[in-house]
């Protein structure tokens, strides 16, 4: 037998039913893969669903603990923004190679693997967190909006809603396009921290400081609420299922050498890119480490923290700058938040229905509680709606991360790609952590 038709022979054992049709068929294997050229060539083709993957990491709502993080403690915290990174790193790379050896992504699995009332609490589960995070996106573009132009709240809100279109006309321009215009995005928004930290002069020492990890982090309940919403608001649950879908974008061979190679340059992308996110998380960290904790001043608002740097920075570039990649950082997230959105409702209800429809449904969803609470309660309920579709989120984590690391353990789903030993062990003990910070996390934030 074949080494192809054995591991056939094992996934057949290790799922309930023939594989579906791919989601986000439009461009499923749309994407050529050189068969010959050097290394750099293959990766290079590889290079893309990893920056989409991304872009969750850098979301509003991480503006928000991570402005907190740094006006409060200083550069303590950096060793959670690194933490959470490298956690997310290794879920990621899982994520991706699921889909890319069994040809179905995280939500599919799921629909195969468990009962039918454990798969539509998934999915209504894996909803509202895209709704959280589009929520985020949403109050974080009117806030951007609202700063650099002076529109205020509610129609920064109701603008928000264009940007649907934009996705619309991305996709049907090819994948590509979605990604270089996401890439793009990022480069503005580590461009504009960049010269942020330039003009902020933090201490080279302090921060190197800050990426050791801390007993205080542990002691102190408010600093470990905060360590804990860093976390949370760091590894996004419907990016699991983001990414084990458009890893198969690629038209790899479908053989063993061909997916071990898929593999490979699918993590070294996913892995690449997060590295992006770490510089930015820990940007906005260092910034309000540098200029809002030497003055004792708290900022846990973002409209706060745009007032503020340019009085103390000494130059209004500073704020514009700031406005300028919050701006960037939403108009990104909300892109990947449809996309996970589409591939989550096809892959766990086998249900399909026009892009544009499924994204305006999203939208629409997330809109409403937006527009009645900038409506009635203006910038300081927008802030806590902000910090509650972050608790949201923590909260859908475990639901995404057991199911994903389960499936990549068992070898008669994965065959020869099963994890490791060491990877498995790890894993399950990421899961467990996240598990654990999110119920202190809960516990905490009801108790506040």
């Amino acid at each position: 037998m074949s080494s192809n038709s054995e591991q056939e022979a094992i996934h057949k054992l290790g799922w309930h039913q023939k594989r579906d049709q791919p989601s986000l068929t439009e461009v499923y294997r749309s994407m050529p893969v050189p068969k010959k050229g050097n290394w750099l060539r293959k990766f290079m083709a590889f290079v893309g669903p990893g920056y989409l993957v991304a872009v969750g990491y850098m979301d509003p709502g991480n503006w928000a603990t991570d402005l907190a993080g740094g006006s409060m403690f200083g550069y303590t915290l950096l060793s959670i923004v690194f933490i959470s990174n490298i956690m997310a790193m290794v879920l990621q790379s899982l994520s991706g190679k699921l889909g890319i050896v069994t040809g179905r992504d995280l939500a599919q699995a799921c629909r195969d693997h468990y009962s039918k009332p454990i798969s539509y609490m998934l999915w209504i589960l894996c909803e509202l967190a895209i709704i959280a995070c589009d929520l985020a996106e949403l109050i974080g573009t009117a806030i951007a909006l609202n700063l650099l132009f002076g529109i205020p709240l509610l129609y920064g809100v109701i603008l928000t809603a264009l940007d649907v279109l934009l996705i619309l006309l991305l996709q049907n321009k090819g994948f590509r396009y979605i990604e270089a215009f996401v890439i793009s995005l990022i480069a503005l928004i580590g461009g504009c921290f960049l010269i942020e930290l330039l003009l902020a002069q933090p201490s080279i020492y302090q921060i190197a400081q800050g990426f050791i990890p801390k007993k205080e982090i542990i002691t102190n309940p408010t600093m470990l609420y905060i360590a804990i919403g860093i976390l949370g608001a760091t590894v996004m649950p419907h990016n699991l299922y983001l990414h084990s879908s458009i890893v198969q974008t690629r038209k790899y061979e479908q053989t063993e050498y061909g997916k071990r190679q898929a593999i490979r340059f699918a993590t070294l992308d996913s892995t690449v890119a997060l590295f992006f996110a770490l510089f930015i998380n820990a940007a906005i960290l260092i910034l309000a480490a540098a200029t809002f904790h030497p003055m004792g001043k708290v900022v846990d608002d973002i409209s706060q923290a745009y007032h503020l740097l340019a009085p103390l920075i000494g130059t209004s570039l500073a704020s514009i700058l700031f406005g300028l990649a919050l701006l960037a950082s939403g108009q990104n997230s909300t892109l990947t938040g449809t996309l996970a959105g589409q591939i989550v409702m096809e892959g766990f209800l086998n249900f399909r229905i026009a892009p544009w429809l499924r994204r305006l449904i999203t939208r629409l969803l997330a809109i409403t509680p937006a527009i009645i609470v900038t409506a009635l309660y203006g910038a300081k309920g927008t802030m806590q709606l902000l910090v509650l579709s972050q608790v949201v989120l923590s909260f859908q984590l475990p639901f995404a991360v057991i199911p994903l690391v389960q499936f990549t353990s068992d070898r008669s789903k994965m065959g020869i790609f099963t994890n490791s030993n060491w990877l498995k062990w790890l894993s399950w003990f990421i899961a467990l952590i996240i598990i654990v910070l999110n119920i202190i996390l809960l516990i905490q934030t009801f108790h506040h």
